[in-house]
């Protein structure tokens, strides 16, 4: 289990009045589950982002709300689209014994360790995130895969190879477990394939390079995720948390 905490306060501050508490440095943010209402809460910025950054949206926080605690993983962050700081915060309030599904990352280990990359090859990472289910005490803040072993063009590393902790399984029951985590390559090859795709015209193409190569993501501009509560979890009415920032 974690130990990343934040303290929050109730918020009875909503609609245009939010914009005056984040010029005071406040960042407004929701707390929400399938058994509880929806509570306004808030927090200040500087313990807010290091709580946002420690913990992404895979790792429980224990949050502690006008002096009752709750456990909960961060639903969503609304961030500038300039500045990049923190605007609001969505947190899912979550049980210790309930199982929960989340995505967490695929962290690729002993790069440059491998003996394929020894003489010259290019291993890329091909999948950088997936979703497993477990109790939150259980959940692992990523999953590790070793590319040490890796020799030759032919070799690659699927999610069989994965081996997960005790108490996690993979979220979908029936997960392809031949799904290819990384490949290896011929500098060459990839090059070709480069120019065939228009080399660096673009910025898209740009940013598929870095995803290959396991370059982050700005994942709060992507569409909403799984529910970190699994199915059956109620989310908060949409009237509210539109009225919540």
């Amino acid at each position: 289990m974690s130990d990343i905490t934040l303290k929050l306060d109730t918020r009875t501050t909503e609609g245009k009045q939010v914009t005056r508490l984040r010029q005071d440095g406040i960042v407004p943010s929701v707390v929400y589950g399938a058994s509880i209402d929806p509570i306004n809460t808030q927090s200040g910025i500087v313990e807010t982002s290091k709580v946002a950054a420690a913990a992404g949206r895979h790792t429980p926080v224990h949050l502690t709300i006008d002096g009752k605690k709750k456990l909960a993983i961060i639903k969503s962050i609304e961030r500038h689209p300039v500045k990049h700081h923190v605007r609001h915060i969505a947190f899912h309030a979550i049980k210790q014994n309930e199982i929960i599904t989340t995505e967490v990352p695929i962290h690729l280990v002993g790069v440059g360790e491998s003996a394929a990359e020894k003489a010259g090859l290019v291993v890329l990472q091909a999948i950088e995130h997936i979703e497993i289910k477990a109790k939150p005490a259980d959940l692992p803040e990523a999953l590790e895969l070793s590319i040490a072993g890796l020799t030759t063009t032919d070799d690659k590393l699927t999610l069989a190879d994965i081996t997960l902790p005790s108490g996690v399984e993979f979220a979908e029951l029936e997960q392809d477990t031949d799904l290819v985590v990384a490949n290896v390559y011929e500098p060459s090859a990839l090059q070709a394939a480069n120019d065939a795709a228009g080399g660096d015209a673009d910025d898209a193409n740009a940013d598929g390079v870095d995803a290959m190569n396991g370059g982050d993501t700005p994942q709060d501009t992507q569409e909403e995720e799984t529910r970190p509560g699994g199915k059956g979890q109620e989310e908060p009415k949409q009237a509210n948390v539109d009225a919540n920032k």
